[in-house]
């Protein structure tokens, strides 16, 4: 089955038009931007729903023209979100892993962040409540992994390391009507020089939120409406997204990274985020994946990883067997929060979810 989805944002006079060649001829045009460009594709992706051993590299079946050649496919078929020309053109596709990691301007998109089924969606309360209660979704390390990497799709690549972490905190702490509130002690705790860099700013300018007050002006904190529509159809539960924005903020502390600004703050946490649970292997990823979660550049990467091996957040770094992975060593065993995965452990004096 083809499982390759196309959107293209037309210009007009009352604004950009969603055109989908995969929609029936006739459909009425839909005045829409990026947000609702995704969520377009998301249903398609959901409606088409194929059994994952019958999925198949849709790049390598188009004679791989999505990116430059590499080694050949290689990996698991994963989901993987494309924009082209500056944003006009969307694509999503299953694509192997190998030919994910060599095409730019593209992210995985987790499972997390497709809406959910009709079916599940008409399902009595009663049911949908047992669901939440039993069944938990990925953990947090994976949520926070998940959610940069489709960020570094969704947000402009000039997008500062500032804007990210707010959008991270906001996406996860969001409700089913994308309304998102964190409280002036939290956003004091995140450190990210508000009224300087002004990240917020920056998303309403990429029309990803849109906030009716500056961040730190009200005694409320900073609330906001997302925009993005992908972002707003997240599952399970908004209880787990919650505890996947406070291991963030539990896992790079600011105050240990203040004297170095927001950007090493980012890096660390992509880091964190791609260590695997219980492996006393160093940990790897491969390096364009890093870079494009903190939006930086090859020769930014370096010099960013040799400044948390100079603050002794890395014990070293060094490039894996394959010239494209970076592998890295924490100078602490485990740098992962007590409160990290399944099987959780518990800490003495450790603050509940959401304080600070």
């Amino acid at each position: 089955m083809q499982r390759t989805w196309t959107v293209e944002l037309r210009p007009g006079r009352g604004g950009p038009t969603l055109y989908c060649p995969q929609c029936p001829p006739g459909t009425p045009p839909v005045r829409a931007a990026a947000p609702q460009a995704l969520a377009h594709l998301a249903r398609h992706a959901r409606r088409d729903a194929l059994p994952q051993y019958l999925r198949t590299c849709q790049c390598d079946a188009r004679g791989c023209c999505w990116h430059p050649r590499h080694r050949g496919c290689a990996g698991p078929v994963l989901l993987v979100l494309t924009r082209e020309h500056g944003g006009r053109l969307w694509r999503l596709a299953d694509v192997c892993a190998a030919c994910a990691a060599a095409t730019t301007h593209a992210a995985v998109v987790p499972d997390t962040a497709l809406p959910a089924s009709p079916a599940t969606r008409t399902a009595p309360a009663k049911n949908r409540a047992r669901s939440r209660r039993e069944h938990r979704g990925p953990s947090e390390q994976v949520r926070v992994r998940e959610m940069l990497s489709y960020l570094a799709a969704a947000l402009p690549t000039q997008t500062s390391p500032s804007a990210r972490l707010l959008a991270l905190q906001c996406a996860l702490r969001s409700n089913a009507a994308g309304h998102v509130r964190i409280p002036t002690g939290l956003l004091r705790g995140m450190r990210l020089d508000l009224h300087a860099t002004a990240p917020h700013e920056e998303l309403q300018d990429a029309r990803w939120l849109y906030s009716p007050t500056r961040p730190g002006t009200g005694p409320v904190g900073f609330t906001a409406q997302l925009l993005d529509a992908a972002v707003r159809t997240q599952a399970p539960a908004r209880r787990d997204r919650a505890r996947a924005a406070d291991w963030a903020l539990r896992t790079c502390p600011a105050a240990r990274f203040r004297p170095l600004g927001p950007l090493p703050r980012l890096l660390a946490l992509a880091l964190t985020a791609h260590l695997p649970a219980g492996s006393p292997a160093p940990a790897h990823a491969e390096g364009y994946l890093l870079a494009r979660m903190c939006g930086l550049t090859p020769p930014e990467l370096v010099h960013v990883l040799d400044l948390l091996v100079n603050t002794d957040f890395l014990q070293s770094w060094t490039y894996g067997p394959n010239p494209e992975d970076v592998q890295w060593e924490f100078t602490q065993p485990d740098p992962l929060p007590c409160n990290q995965g399944p099987g959780r452990r518990a800490c003495a004096g450790t603050p509940a979810p959401g304080t600070v």
